[in-house]
């Protein structure tokens, strides 16, 4: 391996060895072989993907997407940023399979691109979701309203605390709140699309059958900005922007790689199927919410943050269904903190894998007995604290700018991901090491990792595009759309310049000893599931 000669370690109790190797962290180090623990299975990292990507966005989202392009629109605009998830899930699987190290594409981009871009990544993902918990706490606050008026600080704290125990806890402890999380997020949105084509099919009394009625009366198009083809076309680009994040989410599957069993088996595995999965549930809803809510429906205007606001409960408080709002209220609720949970596992893990690059202060590489790294939990719980600016209107819309700050880091992050993947093709053709030789690898993501490259470059520099026209200008759009965009240009310009860092060369890139590394420490095969197992796991095997 490359480096010097001995590697800094730091176990749990912050004391200090060395090895005899040095991966300077392009490999799996042995801070990470020993002072973390594989407590993740393929069923946890599987759904872990699913209940990032299942969530605010499917449950009270749709209705918007549908306003701005009606149901044909909308219907394209997702299918298409499905396909854009595919290309990224099985670049970031073929990619950690041969490099399973903690914080995933951040690390893999050190290796195969530039250490200052892994480090400008690196922070962008640190401080999104040093941001994004705080956020997703108010959101949390909001939905408690629709049931009662406790003040909000009450439930403040209580989200604090308890993320804080699942952070703190064991890793499978995590994994498991996550698995149990995503069954009852899977399990509501089958159920809601199940019971929106009963509603659209007749199968209430006294509800009329719709069908498609809605695709022909206002129509399968809404004009965005402009009139005619060009103004269904900019609706259809509006929503594929909003789409993007809704899908956010699936590319945390590989974030704690060195804290999952049999990484090089299960993440590509979970890429694989997380995609079809994902993109199913997705499709399926936005056809059916297009057949239930027509795109002029005075209804979808509610902005008020709680389950009011979600297509399905339109269509069955219109059906006359009333306990739908509470139960989609709940969901979301617990959507909303396991998207915290899972912000504080990317967060830590990313934050841990730059201090193993000495990119952060080695304190950080501090692990608790059973393997979590507390002092990056300890930092990233202050942080929650934000969220009490909520509690004051003139804090909430400074913190919500601060917020703003990360709302293309899906984008950029998935830019990564491809660009990593792309090198490691170039690579691997440069050193003349066949492709077969990568321990999984789909001769299809040679094109559809530059063509899904291309299409997220479009995507990003065009997400705000309506504050250009005339009378549509929007501060906070523009900042929720650009100013990510140089803060990561910012961040490495400067690690470049105080490092003198280079973009390393496609024949330095050390893939014979990675692919060594795989030849030494073979994985186990995972056992074949029998009986039940193997009927339920129809959702994550």
């Amino acid at each position: 391996m490359k480096g010097a000669d001995a590697d800094v370690h730091y176990g749990s109790a912050g004391e200090v060895s060395t090895s005899a190797r040095d991966h300077e962290g392009d490999f799996v180090t042995r801070n990470e072989e020993e002072d973390l623990r594989r407590g993740l299975h393929q069923r946890h990292i599987s759904l872990i993907a699913l209940a990032g990507a299942i969530g605010t966005g499917l449950f009270l989202g749709l209705g918007s997407s549908i306003q701005t392009a009606g149901p044909l629109g909308a219907l394209l605009a997702y299918a298409t940023v499905g396909l854009i998830v595919c290309a990224v899930q099985f670049a970031l699987g073929e990619v950690t399979a041969l490099l399973p190290v903690t914080g995933s594409f951040v690390r893999h981009a050190e290796f195969l691109v530039d250490p200052a871009l892994g480090f400008a990544i690196g922070y962008n993902i640190v401080y999104g979701n040093w941001l994004s918990i705080p956020a997703e706490i108010s959101a949390i606050c909001v939905l408690f309203q629709y049931w009662t008026d406790v003040n909000s600080s009450v439930w403040i704290v209580l989200v604090i605390v308890l993320t804080f125990a699942v952070g703190i806890a064991f890793i499978r402890v995590y994994g498991e709140v996550e698995f149990w999380f995503a069954i009852i997020k899977i399990l509501l949105i089958i159920f809601l699309i199940i019971l929106g084509l009963v509603i659209n099919l007749g199968g209430i009394p006294g509800v009329p059958r719709l069908g498609f009625y809605y695709w022909q009366t206002p129509g399968p198009f809404v004009p965005f900005i402009a009139e005619g083809s060009w103004g269904n076309f900019l609706g259809y680009w509006a929503v594929m922007s909003r789409a993007v994040f809704s899908f956010a989410g699936t590319e945390s599957v590989a974030m704690a790689a060195a804290e999952t069993r049999n990484p090089r088996q299960v993440i590509p595995r979970a890429c694989k199927r997380v995609f079809f999965r994902v993109s199913m549930f997705y499709i399926l809803a936005v056809l059916v919410v297009g057949m239930l809510v027509a795109s002029d429906d005075p209804r979808l205007d509610n902005s008020s943050g709680d389950a009011a606001q979600s297509p399905f409960v339109i269509a069955a408080s219109a059906a006359g269904i009333a306990a739908i709002p509470s139960v989609v209220n709940a969901v979301v609720i617990t959507s909303a903190w396991s998207s915290s949970n899972q912000a504080l596992l990317a967060g830590t893990r990313v934050l841990y894998g730059l201090a193993l690059k000495k990119q952060a202060p080695q304190i950080f590489l501090r692990t608790t007995s059973w393997g979590v790294p507390y002092v990056c939990v300890l930092l990233q719980t202050a942080f929650m604290s934000l969220a009490f600016l909520s509690l004051s209107n003139a804090a909430l819309t400074v913190f919500y700018w601060f917020v703003a700050l990360t709302a293309c880091g899906v984008l950029i992050s998935w830019i990564m991901i491809l660009i990593n993947h792309w090198r490691l093709l170039l690579a691997m053709k440069k050193q003349a090491i066949p492709l077969s030789a990568l321990p999984w690898h789909n001769s299809w993501t040679a094109y559809s990792t530059p063509a899904a490259l291309v299409m997220c470059v479009l995507i990003l520099l065009t997400a705000g595009f309506p504050v250009f026209v005339p009378g549509r200008w929007d501060a906070n759009s523009f900042v929720s759309s650009y100013v990510d965009i140089p803060l990561v240009l910012t961040a490495f310009a400067l690690w470049k310049l105080i490092k003198g860092t280079k973009v390393v060369n496609l024949a330095d890139i050390p893939l014979r000893e990675a692919l060594e590394e795989i030849e030494r420490n073979p994985e186990p095969l995972e056992p074949e599931k029998k009986g039940w197992q193997k009927v339920a796991g129809f959702l994550w095997d």
